[in-house]
C-alpha cells in the first residue's frame, strides 16, 4: 500500500559559502535539514564538497508509514559535473542521506539546489500467526512429524512434491519412511510452520521480516517453490538494501532479481558502496566477475 509522492525543492545556495545547515524544511509529514561540509586538500589546493540531508519523518511513522522510497537530485548552474540523483530508501527514522563532489575549484561563485521526490510506503505484514491450524488431524494428513515436542500432521505426497528432501525422508529405502512419528530436529515449530504456510493453500506471502530466513529453511529443506516466492517479493516490494539483495540472489540462486541488481549497478559510487559492505565478502567469484565487468565499463 503507498500514499501520494511528497516532493520539495530547494532554494538556490550560493557556493562557496560557510559550512553548516543550509535548508530546513518541514512538509508533509518529514523534516529535512539541508547541510554541507568543504574539506580542504592542501596538496591540491582544491576542496571536496560534502552534502547532507537528515530525513526525520516520526510523523509519517505514527500514521503507520514504514519507509519513503525515491531520490534526491541535485543541480548546479555552472558546472553540469555537479548534477546527479541519489536514490534513497529511508527505513529508519531519523535518517542521513550524504554525497560527495570530489575536489573542485572555487575560483568563481555558483549555485547549487537539489529537490526530492519520495513515496510513503506501508509494508501489509501479519504479525501473529497460528500454525496449529495448518497441522490438525485430518483424512487428508498421513504422516505426523515431532518437532519442539509438537506433533504435526502433514501429507506425505503434498510434502514429496514440493520437497527433495521429503521425498528422499519419506522414501522406503530410509527408516523414517517406515516410523508412524519422524521427528525433525534443528528447526523450530515457528520456524517451520512460516515455511510449510508458504506453500500450504492458506498462503502467507512472504515479506521483508521473513524473507531471510524463508530462504535459509528452503534451502535446507530443497522446496524450490518457496524461493520462487520469496524472488516475486524481492523483484516488486522489498525495500531491502541493494547490496543484501544482491548477496541473497546470488547465494540463493534467484537468477532474475540478480540481473535486476545488476542492471541497477549503474554509477562507480554504487559498486563502490557494494564493494565495501559486509555481503561483498560472501559473493561468489562468478558474481564477482560480473561486478568487476560492469565497472570496467564505467571506467
Amino acid at each position: 500500500m503507498t500514499d501520494q509522492p511528497i516532493t520539495h525543492k530547494s532554494e538556490k545556495k550560493l557556493v562557496p559559502g560557510t559550512n553548516g545547515v543550509l535548508e530546513t524544511t518541514e512538509k508533509n509529514g518529514i523534516k529535512c535539514v539541508w547541510s554541507r561540509n568543504f574539506i580542504y586538500h592542501p596538496d591540491v589546493h582544491l576542496f571536496e564538497l560534502r552534502f547532507s540531508w537528515s530525513f526525520d519523518w516520526n510523523e509519517l511513522k505514527k500514521s503507520g508509514v514504514s519507509g519513503l522510497s525515491g531520490h534526491i537530485t541535485v543541480t548546479s548552474n555552472y558546472i553540469p559535473s555537479f548534477s546527479r540523483k541519489i536514490d534513497i530508501d529511508l527505513t529508519e527514522n531519523p535518517q542521513v542521506i550524504e554525497t560527495t563532489i570530489n575536489p573542485v575549484n572555487f575560483d568563481y561563485n555558483y549555485t547549487i539546489a537539489f529537490e526530492y521526490h519520495l513515496l510513503p510506503y506501508r509494508l501489509q505484514i501479519r504479525e501473529e500467526i497460528s500454525y496449529d491450524d495448518m497441522f490438525l488431524p485430518s483424512e487428508l494428513n498421513d504422516t505426523i512429524l515431532v518437532i519442539d515436542d509438537k506433533r504435526l500432521h502433514v501429507n506425505r505426497v503434498f510434502l514429496s512434491y514440493h520437497s527433495e528432501f521429503f521425498r528422499t525422508l519419506f522414501s522406503s529405502k530410509f527408516k523414517e519412511g517406515q516410523m508412524d512419528e519422524i521427528p525433525i530436529k534443528d528447526v523450530s515449530y515457528e520456524d517451520f510452520g512460516l515455511l510449510m504456510s508458504t506453500i500450504y493453500p492458506e498462503t502467507v506471502y512472504p515479506n521483508d521480516k521473513t524473507v531471510e530466513k524463508l530462504l535459509e529453511l528452503a534451502d535446507r529443506f530443497l522446496i524450490p517453490s518457496v524461493i520462487r516466492h520469496v524472488e516475486f517479493h524481492l523483484l516488486r516490494d522489498s525495500r531491502i538494501n541493494s547490496e543484501k539483495l544482491i548477496w541473497m540472489a546470488d547465494e540463493y540462486g534467484m537468477p532474475k532479481l540478480l540481473e535486476k541488481c545488476m542492471d541497477e549497478l549503474n554509477t562507480v559510487e554504487k559498486v563502490k558502496k557494494l564493494h565495501d559492505s559486509p555481503e561483498y565478502k560472501k559473493l561468489s567469484q562468478g558474481t564477482k566477475v560480473q561486478i568487476f565487468d560492469i565497472l570496467m565499463k564505467m571506467i
